[in-house]
């Protein structure tokens, strides 16, 4: 039997709601907050301590489930940071959100950031390399008993696009997933804590992007939340140049942002990662909608 074929045949596992997440009757709004010089649409905006604070705070006013804090950029081509730099980013700011009540996701690859970013009060793990960047973070995970996202990763950002290589896109991603799972449990982490993430534009070109969108059925099948990552990246600006709008920068793609958040969460989707919270939170909104005139 293949691994495709193993994965395929497993019987569905559907674990719970993650427990330390807040719960709602649609797709959860995680907020994105870049406290980096470099990052693809915001880099700068929210580099300060005090800026980030207040950031998080209108990111919460507006409605997201979920403030994710990042200290180092994952956009294709960026530079790896300094550990204690990236430190140094993150914890005061997950530090005083958490302090007034804002769940916070830690967006990070590296083990000693998630563990400070726990132990000053965030709810969450969310890792693009998927534990694969750095070994110890499985067992970091299985410490601080927190939820943890795992993406679909391949290769740092530097050299991610070079590995863009598929058969079956859907099918490779839920097989790489499938064995970023059995690791992580291997390692101690809880499955009933672990969200899955395909990873659009990590060692995607825009055509896979699409194709693993239209595939969260399939991706569900694994029996993990799933988490989509989709605001203002290449394949929506390339689909909106395409659809006759032109070159549109990234801070232009919110509107089709929405949009895309809205078919993530027809398509079953857990929680949806976004910059502009009240349009994805009103996407997502009419998305429950639509499906509860199904039933």
């Amino acid at each position: 039997m293949s691994t495709t074929e193993s994965a395929a045949a497993r019987p569905l596992r559907t674990f719970p709601w993650p427990e330390g997440l807040p719960r709602a009757d649609r797709c959860l709004v995680m907020g994105i907050l870049n406290v980096t010089p470099d990052s693809f649409s915001d880099g700068g905006l929210y580099a300060r301590t005090r800026q980030a604070v207040d950031r998080g705070l209108d990111l919460a006013a507006q409605g997201a489930d979920i403030v994710d804090v990042g200290g180092e950029s994952t956009r294709p081509g960026a530079r790896p940071v300094a550990l204690a730099e990236e430190l140094a980013r993150t914890v005061p700011v997950v530090r005083e959100l958490a302090r007034a009540g804002v769940c916070v996701s830690v967006d990070t690859m590296h083990a000693p950031v998630a563990r400070a970013a726990v132990e000053v009060g965030a709810c969450l793990i969310n890792d693009v390399s998927g534990g694969l960047a750095d070994p110890g973070m499985g067992p970091v995970v299985a410490a601080a008993g927190v939820p943890y996202v795992a993406t679909h990763w391949r290769a740092p950002s530097r050299e991610m696009d070079r590995h863009a290589d598929y058969g079956d896109v859907v099918a490779d991603v839920t097989v790489e997933l499938d064995a970023r799972v059995r690791q992580l449990t291997l390692q101690g982490v809880d499955p009933a804590r672990i969200v899955l993430d395909p990873g659009l534009g990590f060692s995607k070109r825009t055509e896979h992007d699409w194709t693993l969108l239209a595939g969260l059925g399939t991706l569900r099948q694994l029996g993990f939340p799933l988490l989509v990552g989709a605001s203002r990246k290449r394949f929506i600006g390339a689909a909106l140049a395409n659809g006759g709008a032109g070159d549109v920068p990234p801070g232009g793609r919110d509107s089709a942002t929405a949009a895309v958040s809205a078919l993530a969460a027809a398509g079953g989707a857990f929680c949806v990662r976004v910059h502009d919270v009240r349009a994805s939170l009103d996407a997502v909104r009419m998305a429950a909608a639509y499906a509860a005139s199904r039933l």
